[in-house]
């Protein structure tokens, strides 16, 4: 059959046919008394074997090399077709998730559509400066855009470009708080960690309370974030679980500083010194040396009497301590 004759009957445009011949994959080989090149019925057969190949996924040189008998494992060549199946999935359920998003903004106009479009490819520009670049040049969002907002900030690893987003979402305030508060129960730790960043910069009375509900969050390292950030801006309700972090010896020394914070700065220093006094009643030896420590940087008088009272303890280590710590008041 002549090139023309192939094209038509196969699908396959004259063009890549020509290509093929070029660089050697699949050529004519007779030729007619006028001169003219055929391809025999071989040559269709290896093309149709190229087709198939392609269809795969494989490169024009990887199918020369298959054809041509050249070394190659197949199983590495089936390992290889796997893995850009996989992307190319995935390309296809990162449209899909960009469709739905659009979808979810309900729009009732083509502005509305083109700006949740803008919105969603800005946020999922390749480069990092690109997406930080984009989210400082956003105005003011609200509704299902402080939702893309707020999902791109689960989602963002580099620190730069979350800063940046945080900073968006503080102006658009409690829109973003059920969809942060959500993630806090997320399967995916860091997506948990994003969401307890993203809150705290809110620091909205929502936020707050979303905070405060993740104390005891089964993530401990959820719960101690959430507890030595709403402990440091003032939170009275961080404090048992602050005494908490310093008798479990996790983050006892931040803990510790938070607590004097709590106490000095925002006048809850009696509350302090009688949940650490109370907790100083049940601790292990370790935990009271600890508790000792954070005693001494609360002022006033309660902690001044639980300091004397652990001059006398059955532990000497903490008898000592506590004993120097008292002279140093």
């Amino acid at each position: 059959m002549l090139i023309g004759e192939v094209a038509e009957q196969s699908g396959i445009s004259a063009r890549m046919l020509r290509h093929y011949d070029r660089i050697g994959l699949v050529s004519p080989s007779v030729r007619t008394l006028a001169g003219y090149r055929q391809y025999s019925d071989d040559d269709v057969r290896r093309l149709f074997h190229v087709e198939g190949l392609r269809s795969l996924g494989l490169s024009l040189q990887e199918i020369t090399d298959v054809l041509n008998g050249v070394s190659f494992s197949p199983a590495s060549m089936v390992e290889q077709l796997i893995a850009r199946t996989h992307e190319r999935l995935a390309q296809e359920q990162e449209l899909l998730n960009r469709l739905r998003q659009v979808s979810a903004s309900d729009p009732t106009a083509w502005s509305d559509v083109l700006r949740t479009i803008s919105l969603v490819r800005g946020l999922d520009a390749h480069n990092p400066s690109a997406r930080q670049r984009f989210a400082l040049s956003l105005t003011e969002e609200g509704g299902h855009g402080t939702v893309l907002l707020a999902e791109a900030a689960l989602d963002e690893a580099d620190p730069n470009v979350a800063g940046a987003l945080h900073w968006v979402l503080e102006r658009a305030g409690d829109d973003a708080v059920p969809t942060l508060a959500g993630a806090l129960n997320s399967d995916d730790p860091a997506r948990r960690r994003r969401a307890v960043d993203a809150l705290v910069k809110i620091d909205s009375s929502r936020s707050r309370a979303a905070l405060a509900d993740a104390f005891h969050h089964a993530d401990p390292v959820v719960s101690t974030r959430a507890t030595l950030i709403c402990g440091a801006q003032g939170a009275r309700g961080a404090i048992p679980a602050l005494v908490t972090l310093v008798v479990n010896g996790r983050d006892d020394v931040e803990a510790t500083d938070v607590l004097g914070t709590l106490a000095s700065q925002h006048g809850h220093a009696d509350e302090v010194a009688h949940a650490l006094t109370h907790a100083l009643e049940t601790a292990d030896d370790a935990a009271r040396l600890r508790l000792t420590a954070a005693v001494a940087v609360i002022p006033g008088q309660v902690a001044q009497e639980t300091l004397e009272a652990t001059c006398d303890d059955p532990d000497r280590r903490v008898a000592l301590t506590a004993s120097f710590l008292l002279s140093t008041r």
